[in-house]
């Protein structure tokens, strides 16, 4: 039997994430991602989809309201209770770089062509929620930037 190690840049972030006796990432994520659509559908958003995969990327969220469509990249991030006040290590829009926009940008395009069935609206927007939570997962900060770009 042939036995090699997974070498993906995932295997490596779980493999690192053990190391440093945490979890897997993914975990943090997900929990952040129902939380950003929790708000948003108290917004009054209605929730389209969500962890779309299109060719070799992901769309976070895809909500609509009367006004927009929007696409939404969610960042999470978890504290430790020690870690003391929040800085700007804890600041997960800053995770948002301009290669991971564009990113959003053509999987939004790619989206809106293959779906004809879906709601109209006069504006197409992204937007940014970032998460915070603390070691038992409760909520400490959401951000949403409308039109982060």
């Amino acid at each position: 039997m042939d036995v090699r190690a997974d070498r993906s840049p995932r295997a490596s972030r779980v493999s690192q994430a053990a190391a440093r006796g945490g979890e897997a990432p993914g975990r943090v994520g997900r929990l952040g991602e129902r939380l950003a659509a929790a708000h948003l559908e108290r917004l009054g958003y209605a929730l389209l989809e969500r962890n779309v995969r299109i060719g070799h990327g992901e769309i976070d969220l895809i909500v609509s309201d009367e006004q927009a469509l929007v696409f939404v990249e969610v960042k999470s991030r978890r504290v430790s209770s020690a870690a003391g006040p929040l800085g700007l290590e804890h600041e997960p829009l800053l995770a948002l770089r301009a290669r991971q926009r564009v990113r959003v940008r053509r999987l939004a395009a790619a989206w809106l062509r293959e779906r004809r069935e879906r709601p109209r609206a006069a504006t197409i927007r992204f937007d940014a929620i970032g998460v915070v939570l603390d070691g038992e997962d409760r909520l400490l900060r959401l951000d949403h930037v409308e039109g982060a770009w």
